[in-house]
This record gives C-alpha cells, sequence and structure tokens, in this order.
C-alpha cells in the first residue's frame, strides 16, 4: 500500500476557492495510485470565525480549564476536516473524516502542550483498505482517559509526520501559502531564493529560530521517523522544498549549492540581560534555578567570571525583573534586540565564517551585542531596528541570491 500524508495549514482552507485547490490536489495523488491521507489546520488565521485564536477568544480563559478549552480550540480543525470532506465527496469520490483520537493518536495529559505517547493507525488502514480518503483533524490526540488533549502551536504539522511514521508513508506534503523554505524571507530579501533540498538538522533551526514554515518538533519526528518531507505551495504547482537526511548531504542534496551559507532566519522582541555576580556563585546558581522554576527560557548564554549574559523574550522580561529586584542582584538589560540565525551545514569547520559576518555588519554600521554558534549556526544579536538591514547585507555577502 502506497501511503502519502498530505497537510494544508489554515490559509489552505480558509476559502472555497482554496478548498477548491486543495481537493485538486489530493484527487491527483488519489487518481496517481496513492492512499492519501490528509490532515487539516483550522480555517484561517485570528479575526475569521472558525481559526483557533477566534475560538479562544469567546471565552475568558482564567474562567475555563485547560482541559476545557482544549476541548473548546480541537473544533477548530474537526470543522475543517468536514468541510473538505464535503467538497471531496461532491466530487464522486468517499472521504471520512476522524478526530485525532479516532485516528489513534495517544497522548499525555499535558493539556495545551500534549506530547505524543504513541499512535494506532489500524482505524486510518482499515478506511484506507476500503479506498477512502481519510482527513485527520490535525493538532489534536486523547489521553488514556479519552480526554481530548491539544498539542500546541503547529500542532498540525506535528499530527501530519506522526501519522506518517506510524504509516510508514512514502512522504509527507505540508502545504502552506509560500513556495517552499527560502534563502530568507522574501517580505525582507525580495531576492530570496527557494531552496529545493535541504537536510533536519538546517530546518531545524530555521524553524526553532524564527522562520515559520515548519514547526520544529515535527521536524524531530520526521528525523527520527526518516521520512522525506515536501513544504509546498497550495495555490501554485512549484516543487516547493524537499526535507530529508543528512547523510552524505555534501554530495546528494542539491549539487548545485555551492554556498557555505543555506539560509537566514531572525527571531524580534528579544532582551539581552547582563548580570553582575561579582565572583557570587553559590547566589548565581540559586538565581538561575529561581528563574527555571519560573518557565523563563534563556538564550544566548554566556557566563564570565565578572557577569553573565544571557537573552530572554520580552513577555518574559516583567517576571525576570521582579526576581532580579528581589534577589538585590545588580543588572543592565537592553531592550529592543533581534537574534539572526545564520544557517549552514556546510560551515562546519570552515574558518573565516564569523569573521565575514562581523565584517560585513561592521561595514554598514551595525553593532554586535553579542555572539554564539555551533558546527552549523552562527547566531548575532542586533538591536531590532537594524534587523532587516543586517538580513540583506547577509544576504548579498553570502551570495544567497545568486541562482
Amino acid at each position: 500500500m502506497r501511503i502519502l500524508i498530505q497537510k494544508f495549514g489554515g490559509t489552505s482552507v480558509s476559502t472555497f476557492e482554496n478548498r477548491e485547490r486543495v481537493v485538486k490536489k489530493i484527487i491527483d495523488k488519489f487518481s496517481k495510485g496513492y492512499n492519501v491521507v490528509v490532515v487539516v489546520s483550522a480555517m484561517g488565521r485570528k479575526g475569521e470565525p472558525y481559526a483557533t485564536d477566534s475560538l479562544i477568544s469567546l471565552v475568558n480563559r482564567q474562567n475555563i480549564s485547560k482541559r476545557d478549552l482544549d476541548l473548546l480550540m480541537a473544533c477548530g480543525e474537526i470543522i475543517s476536516a468536514i468541510v473538505l470532506s464535503d467538497h471531496i465527496n461532491r466530487r464522486g469520490y468517499k472521504s471520512v473524516v476522524l478526530t485525532g483520537q479516532q485516528a489513534g493518536i495517544l497522548t499525555d495529559s499535558n493539556y495545551g502542550e500534549a506530547n505524543v505517547i504513541s499512535v494506532n493507525p489500524e482505524r486510518i488502514m482499515k478506511h484506507l483498505s476500503h479506498n477512502e480518503i481519510v482527513i485527520v483533524a490535525g493538532f489534536q490526540g486523547a489521553n488514556e482517559n479519552g480526554e481530548i488533549t491539544t498539542l500546541g502551536r503547529g500542532g498540525s504539522d506535528t499530527t501530519a509526520v506522526i501519522l506518517g511514521e506510524a504509516l510508514k508513508s512514502e512522504v509527507v506534503e505540508i502545504y502552506t501559502d509560500v513556495d517552499g523554505i527560502m534563502t530568507a524571507d522574501p517580505r525582507i530579501v525580495p531576492e530570496a531564493k527557494l531552496i529545493e533540498k535541504i537536510c533536519y538538522s538546517e530546518v531545524y533551526q530555521l524553524a526553532e529560530n524564527g522562520a515559520k514554515v515548519i514547526h520544529p518538533k515535527a521536524v524531530e519526528i520526521a528525523e527520527r521517523a526518516n521520512l522525506k518531507v515536501v513544504i509546498k505551495n497550495t495555490l501554485n504547482e512549484c516543487d516547493g522544498t524537499l526535507i530529508t537526511y543528512t547523510e552524505g548531504y555534501n554530495h546528494s542534496i542539491d549539487k548545485n549549492r555551492d554556498n557555505i551559507i543555506t539560509a537566514i532566519t531572525h527571531k524580534g522582541e528579544r532582551v539581552q540581560i547582563i548580570i553582575y555576580s561579582n565572583g557570587n556563585e553559590k547566589k548565581m546558581q540559586e538565581l538561575i534555578n529561581k528563574i527555571a522554576e519560573n518557565n523563563i527560557s534563556l538564550d544566548l548564554i554566556n557566563l564570565l567570571l565578572d557577569r553573565k549574559i544571557f537573552t530572554i523574550d520580552k513577555n518574559d522580561l516583567f517576571k525576570l525583573k521582579r526576581i532580579l529586584d528581589e534577589s538585590n542582584i545588580k543588572y543592565d538589560l537592553i531592550d529592543n534586540c533581534c537574534k539572526l540565525s545564520i544557517i549552514g551545514n556546510r560551515m562546519r569547520g570552515v574558518p573565516g565564517v564569523m569573521a565575514k559576518i562581523v565584517n560585513a555588519l561592521s561595514n554598514e554600521g551595525i553593532n554586535i551585542l553579542q555572539t554564539s554558534d555551533s558546527h552549523t549556526t552562527i547566531w548575532c544579536l542586533i538591536k531590532e531596528k537594524d534587523a532587516h538591514k543586517a538580513i540583506k547585507v547577509l544576504h548579498k555577502e553570502f551570495n544567497l541570491d545568486k541562482e
């Protein structure tokens, strides 16, 4: 049995015309002999009636439990699945809608951010054997007590790849409103190019550091299962971007790419924190523990003898300032920062990449507040006002605008 997973995001199913495009892509694969499993997100985005954020806005979150909120949020994907099924059935094809629970997705009880424990694909396989197109409501599952849970932001991507793993699908196609993964955000760099092939580790870094094409958790699962994933555009017939295994990367993936950098992304609303420790490591350890207890995530961490430097999300600043003030800690902060991520497996072991980045930004008068690096990614913290300029400069410096 040749199984194909197709996942369609909120904009892909938001209008009648878009849903008709979606149906055409589903039927095209079905007609080519694939057993098709479709995963859908809620229709549209915030402000549109059945989008997840619109459903949440109907209630005061302080007055209902996380369990009940998950029940509410799961409705958007179920509505979307049934509406799409109607489009397919009108064309004379047989389809069946399954909730995440009915599709066999078992999770823990961490409402709002549930983790998938296992998948029993038996019911899906039964419908596929009857030559039905199976439409699964994304973003959801159920715990061992049958309570509906949701998988967190990007949960429909997770649904698609976790089903791809369980069903041993040939490929998972994730449809969105862009042509695939680009060398940079085309809204910032109009010359950005489509990346034809890319490895899991690079995509994970892109997703984790600001790119919104696929969720990081979905990338982790795809790599674990060695699944081929293709990012495609619902609105055209572009081939998209193939995400595949790292092994033999330099020889097998995108042979025409000579650049050591694959892509550049960014994450705004960062705040740099500088804590003066004066050698009191015990007090610093107590502080770090308090920060962790308050679920404040630290990034770009530099630990020096006399000070500790890191960044946080701006949304956590109020909580962190309260902790620092209560602990009588001396600190400085720099607000309105942005983290640039320069990503590429080919930079591994190549000298001079950091120097090239520093020189390119310095020549344009862009100050670097902090840096960090791994084998495949270099991060630079800059002021948010310089972000677009910096991305354009580095995109050109590393020839990412060349075919």
